[in-house]
């Protein structure tokens, strides 16, 4: 669904609400996904259990930092690449979450400003 322009009069509040679902869902099955990456890697690269796989997969995602050492070189380059993946993430996801918010208010902000 496009972000209405400048000359176009903003959603009605439902449809709003609609839309910030649509991309919260997408923000989610984007963490679900990065979640899901780091945790088989660490399960299989660092030779983690699957509860501490996800422990650390979610410290790193969230910018906490590593909770265990990484045994190999494997594992130490896969920690490497999935906090610089991570990084990125964690701005998309928050990019995804709030632009409907931004937007709505930027557009109210401007609409308010011709009048």
């Amino acid at each position: 669904m496009p972000f209405e322009n400048r000359k176009q009069d903003l959603l009605p509040f439902h449809f709003f609400l609609i839309r910030l679902t649509r991309f919260s869902l997408f923000a989610f099955i984007l963490i679900v996904f990065s979640v899901g990456i780091g945790t088989a890697g660490y399960h299989y690269l660092a030779d983690l259990g699957w509860i501490d796989s996800f422990y650390m997969a979610s410290m790193i995602l969230t910018g906490m930092g590593p909770i265990v050492d990484m045994n190999n070189n494997a594992a130490k380059l896969f920690s490497s690449f999935y906090a610089l993946y991570s990084g990125i993430a964690f701005l998309t996801i928050s990019a995804v979450f709030f632009a409907p918010i931004i937007h709505r208010f930027l557009h109210k902000l401007h609409v308010d400003e011709e009048e």
